[in-house]
């Protein structure tokens, strides 16, 4: 079912470029929290809801531009989390850090998950405990690696003002950083490019479960500050709490 997953981010990917590339300025609106959402965001989420009803009919699907009722939600054990265009804020800078987010959430975990970078045209994808990135139509398995210093990868759009990131990498010690935009961080650890993602701000699930699931299944840790996995569980609230993504 993965092949099918990536071809279905894929499609989303060519609605969400016919919209990047076309000859109107690129435009959003703001949602009740403040949030942009753009055409592409929306066309991207008609693609992959139409798609994932087709493919597993039986598995509900939560996304960012259809966000279930808590009533409707709580009693489910699978179901998909999808961010049909993770980094609208990137999207608008067309900087092309942006990516298509798919995971399947089974008891909490992220067990599958597909993020896909349109404008980089690079696929990373998980599922069994394996993580693959393609690039260039050649798919590769990655795994975490080590560096010293490390590299720590921060958020592009919320770094500059996160005064707690900024205490904590004056504390962690030698060091290197590199800022990039939407689930592309987690995708950085997960194929060796950097080693650590701490994240103080907030963020959704949908934000973070399909990079959650390609980081682990290449062997890094993803928990909160307290040291707990990221939990997918439904509950009322959409926020995460803060998190460290590490090979350590």
């Amino acid at each position: 079912m993965l092949e099918q997953i990536c071809q279905l981010a894929r499609e989303a990917g060519v609605a969400i470029m016919q919209v990047y590339e076309g000859e109107k300025p690129l435009e959003a609106t703001h949602k009740t929290d403040d949030s942009p959402v753009t055409a592409a965001d929306l066309a991207a989420h008609d693609i992959i809801l139409k798609g994932l009803k087709a493919l597993t009919p039986d598995i509900p699907v939560l996304s960012e531009e259809d966000p279930q009722s808590w009533d409707t939600r709580q009693g489910w054990q699978r179901y998909w989390l999808v961010d049909p265009l993770d980094g609208t804020k990137e999207f608008l800078k067309r900087n092309g850090e942006f990516t298509v987010n798919i995971a399947l959430i089974d008891g909490g975990k992220a067990v599958m998950g597909v993020v896909y970078a349109p404008v980089l045209k690079i696929m990373y994808s998980a599922a069994e405990g394996k993580a693959w990135k393609e690039e260039c139509g050649v798919r590769n398995q990655i795994h975490v690696r080590d560096a010293r210093p490390p590299r720590v990868v921060v958020s592009r759009s919320h770094a500059a003002s996160d005064s707690e990131l900024k205490e904590y990498l004056q504390q962690m010690g030698e060091h290197q950083t590199t800022a990039i935009g939407s689930s592309l961080k987690f995708c950085l650890v997960a194929d060796g490019q950097a080693q650590l993602y701490p994240r103080f701000g907030p963020t959704n699930i949908w934000d973070t479960a399909a990079g959650h699931a390609v980081a682990v299944a290449a062997g890094a840790h993803v928990h909160d500050w307290q040291g707990k996995p990221l939990d997918y569980t439904p509950r009322e609230s959409f926020l995460n709490p803060g998190f460290r993504v590490s090979i350590y």
